[in-house]
């Protein structure tokens, strides 16, 4: 549209000009005493040429009173422009792992006020991993802009905090950020989930656990290892108190009850208690339901009721587990127990014939002892001090 009326407007004026050049009028200016007769063709050229560079002359004029705000804003943008580079600089620095050269960057990046809650995290972690903790808590420490620059501040505190085993510190920083509204955060979730771990809170982790996993933030095999420590940690706290044991036990959710690690805890710790019982039902359960010879060396360790029975249980799984040297070691103990020293003699012997352990020369040992065999004891502790040597530098 201004292209046509400037078309328009050279059009009217070359129609004008060929009308005066065919009817070349006079224009008569009378000043008294003055007198000026000029061309009406001439005149209108001046009109023109005046126009013009009246035109230019508001231009220019304008220009000037506007300078100062050109002058400003080319400065802001070059500053704007040099910041983001050196932003850029210090990211690409921060993650290829030239930490020195990112937060110099980044405090130049500062310097020009280019996203400046950015760049002092920025400065913040890179200090952070050269170990220099006081100036990193100084980047910290500049004024929070922004909501999501407060947000970043907080959640860098409390990855430093947990990086220096200070799970209170950090789990003060997370309260913060719940209380400033940041709420289902997922990145807030797994630093809480790390200052929970070090802060031993078994029931707070598995409650974050299941957060993330609602929000599929968390994969199904680290969740259950994850919660398979909480829960052995839960059962190994509750060593003094058997009553809190009980209820603990009968809360862990079936499918870790069934697992092996979990199961032998328990019996740790009921043993541990003195309740050989309960230790012993967990034992022969599991036994019961899936072998695992780890577990079955516990089962010479509850030695409550009658001791043949157990004998009578052990012999049992032998007959279906004929290979199992820990199974043979605890038979070898459970008749030693019982004095029954041909038995435990043989067993022994058996365990030691598939896999020799410093357990079984020892249980040995000690049955020559029982025997009145004083050198051929003195040779079987021997071979058990040699063997846990060799498992030691193993």
């Amino acid at each position: 549209m201004k292209f046509l009326v400037w078309l328009l407007g050279l059009f009217s004026l070359a129609v004008a000009l060929k009308l005066a050049a065919h009817n070349p009028g006079y224009l008569l200016l009378v000043y008294p005493p003055y007198r000026i007769e000029i061309s009406l063709t001439l005149f209108v050229l001046m009109l023109l040429a005046l126009f013009v560079l009246g035109y230019f002359a508001v231009r220019f004029a304008l220009s000037v009173i506007h300078l100062p705000a050109y002058v400003h804003q080319f400065r802001a943008e070059r500053a704007h422009s040099k910041g983001r580079s050196a932003m850029t600089a210090a990211l690409n620095a921060f993650f290829e792992g030239r930490y020195a050269v990112a937060e110099k960057a980044a405090v130049r990046a500062m310097e020009f006020a280019e996203s400046s809650d950015i760049n002092s995290v920025i400065a913040a972690r890179a200090a952070h991993e050269l170990r220099e903790f006081d100036r990193r808590d100084a980047y910290l420490a500049a004024d929070n802009k922004t909501a999501g620059g407060s947000t970043m501040r907080l959640m860098a505190q409390a990855k430093f905090n947990l990086d220096q085993h200070q799970p209170q510190a950090a789990l003060q920083s997370l309260k913060k950020l719940h209380e400033s509204g940041v709420k289902g955060h997922v990145g807030a979730l797994h630093l809480e989930l790390r200052a929970q771990q070090q802060a031993r809170n078994w029931d707070a982790i598995l409650d974050i656990v299941d957060q993330l996993k609602k929000r599929s933030a968390m994969d199904d095999a680290a969740a259950a290892q994850i919660r398979q420590q909480a829960w052995l940690e839960k059962i190994r706290s509750h060593t003094l108190d058997t009553s809190a044991l009980l209820a603990i036990w009968k809360s862990t959710p079936g499918e870790f009850r069934k697992r092996p690690k979990v199961a032998a805890a328990a019996a740790r710790a009921f043993i541990h208690q003195g309740d050989c019982r309960s230790a012993k039902q967990i034992i022969t359960d599991r036994l019961n339901a899936e072998w695992d010879s780890d577990l079955v060396m516990l089962y010479g360790e509850c030695l409550t009721g009658n001791p043949g029975s157990h004998i009578e249980q052990a012999e049992r799984w032998l007959k279906q587990h004929p290979g199992d040297s820990g199974l043979l070691l605890v038979l070898g103990e459970l008749c030693l127990h019982q004095e029954l020293w041909s038995k435990a003699q043989s067993y022994l012997e058996a365990s030691n014939s598939i896999t020799p352990s410093s357990a079984a020369y020892t249980a040995l040992g000690h049955l020559s002892e029982k025997l009145q065999k004083p050198d051929e004891a003195f040779k079987y502790f021997q071979k058990a001090m040699a063997l846990t040597q060799v498992n030691k530098q193993a």
